[in-house]
């Protein structure tokens, strides 16, 4: 179970699921799914993505905080062992969501055996603003978790931060744009320093991209001027190793079902331990 994962910001789930997405999902190889984006309440969720659901996927749903904005979710061919919605702590078997962030709609992780998997929405912010100021806090908030989390975990979906020049086409021109400021890069970097990979920059080193993202406006899809900010991040502690990575790009602007493409990610084995390989750490034997 869990052997290949994606990620992608859909731009409103309802919109998505007529024009693409049901289809995507339909044939993706991917265990997990993570969303962000979905803009919608989870009725209404449930309803876009109803073939998806009646042909087997489980939906793990945080609905929208304001109406029309975030909302994020997790796919999976199997029913996960325990959902939590709004970042924050789990002590003695108690999740403590951050109050500020409880109800937003910005973060879900749900549990898989002995891993877990959370999606998560960054807003982007706005550079000097009380918009910005939150943002920061809200990165704080998701390493807070990421540092206290004690087994497997990975986190993926939509940072809205590119961390270095590599990730964005016209770095000179966004030094001062939320999405590239120096804080919110120092943010990312403190958190591979402290044990996370970005797999995805793993497995393609020193090459600009691959972008996820780009601009509805312009030629930006046409002429590759994108941004990779749809990240996923592992512990580097994990015992299962990312084999390949890649940016599932439309092969045409008119194909696109999202301005965000899906991230997919296969590792070299399941990420979850089966019960019997569960049952020996329990007993020590592994």
């Amino acid at each position: 179970m869990a052997k290949i994962i994606s990620t992608c910001n859909v731009n409103g789930v309802r919109a998505a699921s007529g024009k693409g997405l049901l289809e995507w999902l339909a044939a993706t190889e991917a265990d997990i799914v993570c969303l962000q984006e979905t803009r919608a309440t989870d009725e209404q969720t449930r309803s876009a993505l109803a073939p998806a659901l009646d042909a087997g996927w489980f939906l793990s749903h945080a609905e929208p905080g304001l109406k029309g904005r975030a909302g994020v979710a997790i796919l999976s061919r199997h029913q996960p062992d325990a959902v939590r919605i709004g970042v924050g702590l789990l002590t003695d078997g108690t999740w403590s969501p951050v109050e500020e962030f409880a109800t937003l709609g910005r973060y879900v992780e749900a549990d898989f055996g002995d891993l877990t998997i959370a999606s998560v929405y960054v807003h982007t912010g706005e550079a000097d603003t009380p918009m910005q100021d939150e943002k920061y806090r809200f990165l704080d908030a998701i390493g807070t978790r990421m540092l206290a989390h004690p087994g497997e975990f990975v986190i993926m979906g939509d940072w809205n931060v590119a961390h270095t020049e590599l990730d964005i086409k016209n770095w000179k021109g966004n030094v001062k744009n939320a999405g590239f400021l120096p804080q919110e890069r120092a943010w990312v970097s403190s958190m591979l320093a402290a044990g996370y990979a970005d797999v995805v920059r793993d497995l393609h080193p020193g090459v600009p991209g691959p972008y996820s993202w780009h601009s509805y406006r312009g030629r930006a899809f046409d002429n590759d001027a994108g941004w990779r900010i749809d990240w996923v991040l592992q512990k580097k502690s994990s015992r299962s190793q990312a084999l390949s990575a890649r940016v599932e790009r439309a092969a045409t602007y008119a194909e696109r079902w999202s301005d965000h493409a899906p991230v997919t990610v296969e590792f070299d084995h399941s990420l979850t331990r089966s019960h019997a390989e569960q049952e020996m750490v329990l007993t020590g034997a592994v």
